[in-house]
Parts: C-alpha cells; structure tokens; sequence
C-alpha cells in the first residue's frame, strides 16, 4: 500500500522504521521546518526527518497544512492512506484526500487521555496501566473509531522517558498491524465511548512545581511523569532546583513541616518531608549547573538544620 507518514519527535522514529521495512511502500514524509534550539539557537532538524534521510525517504517540509501548493503536491503522490504518528491536527482538507484517509497512533488506551500529553498524564495521575491505539482521523481531535489496542503495564520505577520508549516501540508493532488489516478487510473499526473520554492536555510550564503540602506518593508521580522534560522542580532560597528522580520512603516522624529537609540519624540521604509521608530525592539539577546524583548534590550545596524547599 501506498503511504505517507506523518510525524515529528522521536516518538515517531521506531514507526517510521518499521514501516520502511514492511512491504508497503512510503512515498513521503512529512514534517514540519527545522526550528532553532537550544542556547545557540542552532537549527535542529525533527527527528522524523533525521530518521527519513537515513532510510533514503523523501521528506516534505510543512509549516501551514492548508497550504494549496502543499494540498497539491500530496493528492499527486497518489497515496492510499496516509500515517500519523505524533504530528499536528490535520485539517479536513488534507486527510480527506487519500481515498482510505488518515490513522494515527496515540499513546493511550483511548477514549481515556485524550490529547496532546497522554504519557505523561497517566503517570501523574497514578495509573500502573496504559497503552497505545490506532484510529481513524475525524475533524475532532482523538476521536474517531479505534482500530487496534495494545495495553503495557506502568511499573512503580517508571517514569516518562522509560515509558516512552516502550509505547513508542509497542505502537510501532501495532500501526504495521493495523495497515495490514485494513489492506486486507479484515479489521472493524469501533466507535469510542465519549462516555469514557479523559483529557491529557499539553503540559504547561508552571505545573511541574512541587506543592509540598501534597502526599509524597503524588509529588513522585508528578516527578516521575515530567521527567526530563520539562522536569519538575521546587526552589532553595529563590533557585530553582530540578526534580528528575525520587522514591517515597515509609518512615515518618513528627515535627518535620512540608518541604522541611529531614536530619535524622536513621535516615540516609536528601529526604524531603511532605504533607503525608516524606520523599528522598535521588537525581536533580541546581540552576546554571549539570543533572547529578544528591549525593554529590549535597557534598556541593549543604543543607543547614530545618531549611525548607518551595
């Protein structure tokens, strides 16, 4: 079959892969223009298009996707379907063109977490299962009939890098799968339940600070879930201090506020007290300097007796 794959970050990668050695063909791929990242502003490629180049595919660079001149050059490729994975919202115009439409794969159990952040909303949210899903592309946004599903298990130890991953490689399998059943009629596409329907919208820069006041549990799943970018974070003496690790120990003793640094004899390490339980910090980031272990942290940058974070 015919495709053109669309697709940005490195969530798109292991897809893209997959694909090119399958036995459809892909005539195409799209993605948006090289941006300026980073401190020098340098131009960096999307990591779709670095994968493309490497596999010899032709790549097509999009800023506006209603663009007529664009809309042109893609109906003359001809394509039976076209592939979304991790892009941006397709307007009508475009995935109306390919006579079987558009599909994509989202890091979900669908209708649940729908939207632009799925990964990292289910691990803030607590949840120990997740998944991914293909579906039909509908003008309203994570909505149309799903395809395929595959579940995966969240570990306690997981957090959004390793998890990413493991979805990224899952869906791979899963979007190959579903191509081949719709190449050959075999798959029945289901409507979603709106009824089920939960909302993992695009993160925003202020809610990785820690509220210390919370449970130590929740403070680590929100560690866990925004790791590495964009992290979360709290601050010492009006610096910010980036989270990237933790764990909840079970030992609590009265007389520690939340946020308070705990000196105990009996407990090891960077530990936080929280509103309910405390939280040993195990990797973090202070302002202007490299990620590092809180050993080496604390060896740097001492607490002294009842400091407190946030």
């Amino acid at each position: 079959m015919r495709l053109i794959f669309f697709g940005n970050p490195k969530f798109a990668v292991p897809s893209l892969k997959r694909l090119a050695s399958s036995s459809h063909e892909i005539v195409s791929v799209v993605t948006s223009p090289d941006r300026p990242s980073g401190r020098g502003r340098k131009l960096r490629a999307p990591d779709v298009k670095v994968a493309a180049k490497q596999l010899g595919l032709p790549v097509l660079q999009v800023e506006y996707l209603k663009d007529t001149s664009f809309l042109e050059k893609i109906a003359e490729l001809a394509a039976a379907l076209f592939v979304v994975v991790a892009f941006r919202i397709l307007p009508s115009e475009l995935f109306g063109i390919s006579p079987l439409g558009a599909i994509n794969l989202h890091a979900s159990l669908l209708p649940k977490y729908r939207g632009a952040a799925p990964i990292n909303r289910a691990i803030m949210a607590g949840e120990t299962v997740t998944g991914v899903t293909t579906f039909q592309i509908k003008k309203k946004v994570d909505t149309g009939n799903i395809l395929l599903q595959r579940g995966e298990m969240i570990s306690p130890d997981d957090s959004f890098d390793s998890l990413h991953d493991r979805l990224s490689h899952l869906g791979a399998e899963l979007l190959l799968e579903s191509i081949d059943g719709l190449e050959n009629g075999t798959l029945k596409p289901v409507a979603q339940d709106p009824a089920l329907a939960t909302k993992a919208p695009k993160l925003q820069p202020g809610e990785g600070e820690i509220d210390w006041s919370k449970p130590a549990v929740v403070i680590n799943n929100l560690i866990r879930g925004l790791c590495s970018v964009p992290g979360a974070f709290t601050y010492r003496s009006g610096n910010k201090l980036k989270i990237y690790r933790s764990e909840p120990i079970e030992t609590q003793r009265p007389g520690y506020k939340p946020g308070q640094v705990v000196f105990d004899d009996d407990i090891s390490g960077f530990v936080v007290a929280s509103g309910e339980g405390w939280l040993r910090l195990l990797d973090l980031q202070p302002a202007g300097k490299m990620r590092m272990k809180a050993e080496d942290y604390l060896r740097g940058y001492p607490f002294a007796m009842g400091e407190t974070l946030g």
